[in-house]
């Protein structure tokens, strides 16, 4: 992490991505919760986060390939670094951005 705002990008990246989780898998309620997703996988990289859900996913006979998963993880990234307000300059970690919107073009 280079930043405070990007540790909090990471960590609604990954509640937006538990909640997506959560849904693949058929849960509601208590059961459905992505806080423990979110605040437990703070990792620079995403591969914690991408290894709990694959885990998930292949236990729940939930199909699901890694690009599909990693695609979902970018364009949560985006979304989440869309919906963090911004510190000082005005605009989100715009290296963050660029890098998840060259992921996700690919």
């Amino acid at each position: 992490m280079t930043s405070f705002d990007d540790l909090k990008t990471t960590i609604r990246r990954n509640t937006l991505l538990g909640m997506w989780a959560a849904e693949k898998l058929g849960l509601v309620g208590r059961d459905a919760e992505a806080d423990a997703l979110a605040i437990g996988t703070v990792e620079p990289e995403c591969g914690d986060v991408f290894s709990e859900i694959r885990t998930d996913f292949d236990t729940a006979s939930v199909v699901q390939s890694d690009d599909e998963i990693l695609r979902v993880m970018n364009e949560l990234m985006l979304q989440a670094a869309n919906q963090m307000p911004a510190s000082q300059g005005g605009e989100p970690d715009s290296a963050a951005v660029m890098l998840a919107r060259n992921l996700t073009s690919r």
